[in-house]
C-alpha cells in the first residue's frame, strides 16, 4: 500500500519520527495536531465522499486547505487564532513531506504559502479585584468539591498560572515551607518559580490533608480519582461567575474562562506597580511586548500616568510666538 499510497506511512512518520523522536514535541503539541488532523482528514473525506482510509497525498490539495480553514473559522465558529494553529499543524507536516517526497514539492509550496490570518488586538478582558474576590467566595469549601475548586481558583490568580499548568500541579512541584513557591512547567517545556502567598499555601495544604497525594501525583482531581480536565474547570467556573455576578453585577457584561485569572495577575501586578520584566518572568512570557500589553489595558495606570501631566491651561506664560507682534517677525528669528 505504502507504493501506491505513501500518505498513510508519511503521517506515521510524521508524528513518531518528526515531532517525537526529532523535535522532542511536548505531549500537548502532539495532541494538538492530531486533532487537527483528525478534523482535516474527515473534511476532506466527506467532501471527496471517500473513506479517510482511502485519502491520497494527491487529495490534500491547498485548496482543500483553504477551504477547511473557512470551515473551522466560519462554520465550526473557531477564532482566528483557532484557524492559524490548524494551519501550523498542517504546515508543519508538508514541511516534513517535501524531505520525504520530492515529487510533491509543488504541492507543499503551495500549501506553505497559504498565510497567517491577522486578527485584530483586543485589549484582554480582565476582573477587578472584587469581582475575583466574589467568585472566590462562590465554592463550598465545606465539601472536598468545594475546598478544591477554591483552591485551584485562587491558585491561578495567585500565580497568574495557565489552566493546563495548574492541572499539571503536583505536591512535589510546591515548596510548603516558608518563603512559599512552586515550580511550573510552560510553553516550550520551560521552567519559572512563582511565589505563593502563605493563604494559598495553606488551601493547597487542606486540600492535601482531605485528600492525600502522592508526590508526582496531580493534585486537582474529580470525583472520579481521574486528573481534572480543562473542560471540567471551566464548567465549574461558569457556574460560580453565575452566582457571583449576584453580588458584582459587572461579571453579567465579562466572559470569565480559567485564563481570566492569568490576565487578572498581570493587570494587578502592574497596577501595583511591578516592573514589567519581573511580569514577564513571573507569566513565564517570552517577549516583554506580551507582557506590555497587560499595561495598556489597566485603566488605572492610565489615569495616574495622566494625573501626572500637568494641564496646558496651567501654562503663565504664552509662547513667544504669540508675544511677538508680527507673526512673520517670528518666523524670520527663527
Amino acid at each position: 500500500m505504502s507504493k501506491t499510497n505513501p500518505f498513510p506511512n508519511l503521517m506515521r512518520a510524521f508524528f513518531y519520527e518528526w515531532l517525537v523522536e526529532q523535535r522532542n514535541a511536548s505531549i500537548h503539541t502532539v495532541r494538538s495536531y492530531r486533532d487537527t488532523w483528525r478534523l482535516f482528514l474527515r473534511f476532506v473525506a466527506q467532501r471527496a465522499e471517500k473513506k479517510v482510509a482511502m485519502i491520497t497525498l494527491t487529495d490534500l490539495t491547498a485548496s482543500e486547505v483553504a477551504a477547511f480553514l473557512r470551515h473551522t473559522e466560519h462554520e465550526r465558529g473557531g477564532t482566528i487564532g483557532t484557524r492559524n494553529c490548524r494551519l501550523a499543524a498542517i504546515r508543519s507536516f508538508f514541511n516534513f513531506v517535501a524531505t520525504r517526497e520530492p515529487a510533491s514539492i509543488a504541492q507543499c509550496v503551495e500549501i506553505l504559502n497559504i498565510p497567517v490570518k491577522r486578527a485584530p488586538i483586543s485589549e484582554p478582558c480582565y476582573m477587578e479585584p472584587a469581582e475575583v474576590a466574589a467568585i472566590l467566595a462562590q465554592p463550598d469549601r465545606s465539601t472536598v468539591e468545594g475546598l478544591r475548586d477554591h483552591a485551584l481558583l485562587s491558585f491561578l490568580y495567585n500565580s497568574g498560572a495557565r489552566i493546563q499548568e495548574a492541572l499539571d500541579l503536583c505536591p512535589e512541584m510546591i515548596r510548603f515551607d516558608s518563603p512559599g513557591c512552586v515550580r511550573l512547567t510552560g510553553k516550550g517545556r520551560k521552567e519559572r518559580i512563582c511565589p505563593l502567598w502563605p493563604e494559598t499555601v495553606m488551601l493547597l495544604k487542606k486540600l492535601l490533608e482531605r485528600k492525600p497525594r502522592a508526590p508526582n501525583q496531580r493534585l486537582f482531581m474529580n470525583r472520579y480519582g481521574e486528573p481534572l480536565s480543562a473542560s471540567g474547570v471551566r464548567f465549574k467556573l461558569a457556574g460560580y461567575v453565575k452566582a457571583a455576578a449576584g453580588i458584582e453585577p459587572s461579571l453579567h457584561n465579562k466572559h470569565v474562562t480559567p485564563h481570566s485569572f492569568r490576565h487578572a495577575t498581570a493587570v494587578h501586578l502592574v497596577s501595583a506597580g511591578v516592573d514589567v520584566t519581573v511580569i514577564r518572568s513571573w507569566l513565564g512570557h517570552v517577549s516583554l511586548d506580551t507582557t506590555n500589553h497587560y499595561a495598556k489595558a489597566n485603566l488605572e495606570t492610565k489615569r495616574k500616568a495622566l494625573e501626572q501631566v500637568s494641564p496646558l491651561a496651567t501654562a503663565v506664560h504664552p509662547p513667544s510666538w504669540k508675544r511677538d507682534a508680527s507673526l512673520l517677525a517670528w518666523l524670520d528669528t527663527l
